[in-house]
């Protein structure tokens, strides 16, 4: 007896909840490809990072994930403490400045220049 082919169209023989079933596997593997490959990006990007800590061994994922939120938290660290350095250094800039054109216009009110304020003048000049 021979072989007998018999053509199905899927939309009709199966229900949804088969339809399901028979898709959730394939979407469940692309999400574990996708948690893969972004797990081995961040490998890749802190590698440098990874090797510093551990040096010839192999990391299991839980490992760079680990590994990789500590560096961020890490960086984030090292951002504020340039910023608020940024902010401060800023800050004594503007409060220079502004000292500085109190002190020009205090010294220039006075009609009668000595030869300190003179030098004073001279000296913030520069």
């Amino acid at each position: 007896m021979a072989p007998s082919t018999v053509f199905m169209e899927p939309d009709t023989l199966l229900t949804p909840k088969e339809k399901n079933k028979l898709r959730k596997p394939v979407v469940e593997k692309m999400r574990r490809d996708r948690i893969n490959s972004s797990i081995e990006q961040l490998k890749l990007l802190l590698e440098k990072e990874f090797q510093r800590h551990q040096p010839n061994s192999k990391l299991e994922k839980a490992d760079i994930l680990e590994m990789t939120v500590s560096y961020l938290k890490q960086q984030s660290q090292l951002q504020m403490k340039r910023s608020v350095h940024k902010s401060s250094q800023f800050d004594f800039r503007e409060g220079y400045s502004r000292c500085l054109q109190e002190a020009f216009h205090f010294l220039s009110l006075h009609k009668v220049r000595t030869e300190t304020q003179t030098k004073l003048l001279s000296h913030f000049q520069k």
